[in-house]
């Protein structure tokens, strides 16, 4: 396969799909450093330690961290999870909304590590570092489960609601703390908080997210092509503005009372209950 066709596959990838791809370069890229020059120098630079004067020099890896793993088994465990889950995901919700609630996932997972190895003595002589990008999935995950709380889902043989999903992964966490890995669990921990509350405030109309957000688009504005259009700008006054602006707002408005509409109707009579109309117009938002 040329470099032309694989930049168009990675291009029809859906948001989750090309995390699993940078997660995958990533990995395969760092194992071989540490094959060919045994050590992996490269390592040190994007971990999270739980340092807070390390931190300072490395801003960057407070969210760096999420897209290293150790070892096999623990990449492959994250990355399964983040399809299934991000599929659900999908099939209901926008892909900004994914992104927000992952990096999200990763920024308060990693400063709730930090601030448990620094305020609690227990944890001392444990983990030097955090890596991986279980709390981003763990956000994910819990802010489905938060949303949609009635909703069945196939576990194997059997059906089980998603409040349930969510709290097995919460407690399994909770009791496995004392017994190693401590600062994994805590980080899944802080992930998980961040997804109920993002999923919980959405509900009442406050997009936590939305700053965030703002934020990596400016960051990305800086890389992107500086090249202006030669189209004619058509300029408009304050006053079509501010008419446009109420317009669009309006829209936005009268939609989320109708996706809080349809969730409020899942929450308490599960998913089935849905109109056909309404299954479609869910499904339409989730794309948008």
């Amino acid at each position: 396969m040329t470099k032309k066709e694989l930049l168009h596959k990675y291009k029809t990838l859906n948001v989750a799909e090309k995390l699993i791809a940078i997660n995958l370069v990533v990995f395969v890229l760092f194992g071989l450093i540490s094959f060919l020059f045994k050590t992996n120098f490269l390592f040190d630079w994007f971990v999270l330690s739980k340092e807070v004067s390390v931190l300072i020099g490395k801003p960057w890896s407070i969210l760096t961290y999420s897209f290293l793993h150790q070892g096999l088994i623990h990449f492959a465990m994250n990355m399964v999870m983040l399809y299934y889950v991000s599929k659900l995901f999908f099939s209901r919700f926008s892909t900004k909304l994914f992104l927000n609630t992952y990096l999200l996932g990763a920024l308060v997972g990693g400063v709730l590590f930090l601030l448990s190895y620094n305020l609690f003595p227990v944890f001392n002589n444990q983990m030097r570092f955090l890596v991986g990008a279980s709390a981003s999935v763990m956000a994910v995950l819990i802010f489905i489960c938060a949303s949609l709380p009635q909703m069945e889902v196939a576990v194997f043989t059997f059906k089980i609601k998603l409040w349930q999903l969510g709290a097995f992964f919460v407690v399994l966490d909770l009791v496995q703390i004392p017994n190693g890995n401590s600062g994994g669990h805590i980080a899944h921990l802080g992930g998980a908080l961040l997804g109920y509350l993002y999923a919980t405030q959405l509900k009442k109309g406050n997009d936590i997210g939305r700053g965030f957000e703002k934020l990596m688009d400016a960051i990305a504005s800086w890389f992107s092509s500086k090249n202006k259009s030669k189209l004619k700008t058509v300029h408009k006054t304050k006053s079509q503005r501010r008419a446009t602006d109420k317009t669009v707002h309006q829209k936005k408005r009268a939609k989320q009372e109708q996706i809080d509409a349809i969730l409020d109707k899942i929450s308490k009579s599960g998913y089935e209950s849905l109109s056909k109309e309404e299954k479609a117009f869910l499904f339409q938002s989730g794309k948008e």
